[in-house]
């Protein structure tokens, strides 16, 4: 599981060790990880590795790899890792982008096909790509967060398709606004919005599942989110376009 120092990661690691599963945790920051692993195995006696790793350093993308093809196998795969860049493009560090892109891009492919083989050949397993409603809109302000969301939006779904007849599943997560500390790293100003938009990290945990065990392809866990999302789909592009640039400049004063 990558990511899971914080927010929606940690959520999925403290769910699947209350259930019983073994853990493989996968995030930056060595110390909250190890303090992550470490209270895991105490309260749920569940098996727990940590692997200090940053997933934009290609060494790094390899290493974790390299874990998802030795033993104890992975049966369960969730890239969940992830930052978003936030302000005008022509503003913003030229490396940092690039890192993001590897990050939600690269490295979402790179695990996804070093997992795979070995669950096909096992006939189980799952990968859970965490994505976020960000995919399915162009978004100014945050122009490369959204065009990777919506790289491992497509890439999830056409893997679906892969899998399909197999015993392996795959499921796209994407979340809406969620409590994690995501965007005040990012610097950006939530107080417009309402507080029937957030969802909590537990919340998406529990739609993921259920959506995972019912072997559908996407999951959107929040109804608001859904409803946002089907009225979009009726808006003339150049519309949607337009008021994510409102907004967006709204956002990053």
């Amino acid at each position: 599981m990558t990511g899971a120092s914080s927010g929606i990661g940690r959520a999925f690691a403290e769910r699947l060790a209350r259930d019983g599963h073994g853990l493989v945790l996968v995030a930056r920051r060595g110390e909250v990880l190890d303090e992550l692993g470490g209270r895991l195995r105490a309260e749920h006696g569940v098996p727990t590795e940590t692997l200090v790793a940053d997933l934009s350093i290609e060494d790094d993308m390899r290493r974790v790899g390299r874990r998802l093809t030795a033993e104890p196998f992975v049966d369960l795969l969730v890239n969940n890792a992830g930052s978003g860049t936030y302000g005008a493009l022509s503003d913003l560090d030229p490396e940092g982008e690039a890192d993001e892109v590897r990050l939600l891009v690269l490295a979402t492919v790179r695990l996804s096909q070093a997992a795979l083989p070995g669950m096909l050949a096992r006939q189980r397993g799952a990968i859970v790509n965490v994505a976020s409603t960000a995919a399915f809109r162009p978004g100014p302000f945050h122009a490369t967060y959204c065009a990777a969301k919506a790289f491992v939006a497509s890439f999830t779904e056409a893997l679906y398709e892969e899998v399909r007849g197999t015993e392996v599943a795959v499921l796209l997560v994407c979340p809406g606004a969620t409590r994690t500390e995501f965007f005040e790293r990012a610097g950006v100003d939530t107080s417009r919005l309402p507080t029937v938009a957030w969802s909590t990290p537990e919340q998406v945990v529990d739609g993921a599942l259920r959506a995972l065990q019912r072997r559908r392809a996407v999951c959107i866990p929040s109804l608001g989110n859904r409803a946002d999302l089907w009225v979009r789909r009726w808006l003339p592009r150049a519309l949607v376009r337009r008021l994510a640039g409102i907004v967006g400049r709204r956002s990053f004063r």
